[in-house]
């Protein structure tokens, strides 16, 4: 317990959250007392970054990969100044594995993560995601759209190649969700299944134009409510903003 204080120390509170994302949820459920997800927001030069990540494993060997990618995360904004999420991503994965071959032993833990960086002024929204997507539920359409993320972790990989940086225009209704795989892979329901990336997509779609706080009570219910007896399988991290 006194570790999950030192690991909320890297989660911006809520009221930091609110300040800067008025319209907006954080789902945060950690499997265990403390978390391998973690999310962040900041705001620098009018523009609003934030990003919810998945690193390896759970439970305390999570916890600490979480601090050294945070950090290492927070270094590139904020030191190098770098403000395009590609390239944010870029000096991440090089810091953490700087950081993780300190060691004498071959350590191959690293994140996946989905970045945005979003400016409110021109209704523009940058992204990069590495394994985990962005979802964006147009408004105007009713349908949620998928923007697919490089195909590679934030960390020690066969082949590395420079993370891809989105841009894609937003208007006003549209909602953004950032999120890891947990909710998605949970176990549950009466046939005792996973729940999928397909349906968890189709639970959004039918919550999508209610308001942002009763979007986290009902997937946060929905969850109770398959997980059933099972045990809760990963973090689950979610971020809804709606625009």
């Amino acid at each position: 317990y006194y570790a999950k204080k030192i690991q909320a120390t890297i989660l911006p509170p809520k009221r930091l959250v609110d300040a800067y994302l008025n319209d907006s949820f954080v789902l945060f459920l950690p499997k265990d007392i403390v978390a391998g997800d973690f999310y962040w927001v900041e705001k620098i030069n009018e523009k609003i970054y934030l990003a919810v990540c998945d690193c390896t494993g759970h439970g305390v060997p999570g916890a600490l990969v979480s601090l050294v990618c945070s950090k290492a995360m927070e270094k590139a904004i904020l030191e190098f100044n770098e403000v395009t999420p590609g390239k944010i991503f870029d000096i991440t994965r090089r810091l953490v594995i700087e950081s993780l071959d300190k060691s004498e032993q071959d350590i191959q833990d690293g994140m996946d993560a989905s970045l945005a960086v979003w400016d409110p002024k021109q209704q523009l929204l940058q992204w990069s995601g590495a394994n985990n997507p962005l979802w964006i539920y147009r408004f105007s359409h009713n349908t949620i759209e998928e923007v697919k993320p490089d195909k590679q972790p934030i960390g020690k990989n066969p082949i590395q190649t420079s993370f891809t940086t989105h841009e894609i225009k937003l208007e006003k209704g549209d909602v953004v969700y950032l999120f890891s795989d947990g909710y998605a892979d949970q176990f549950g329901g009466n046939d005792n299944k996973k729940l999928t990336k397909k349906r968890f997509k189709e639970l959004l779609s039918g919550i999508s134009k209610l308001p942002m706080q009763l979007q986290h009570e009902q997937l946060l219910a929905f969850h109770q409510t398959y997980k059933g007896s099972n045990d809760q399988i990963d973090d689950i991290c979610i971020i809804g903003m709606r625009v």
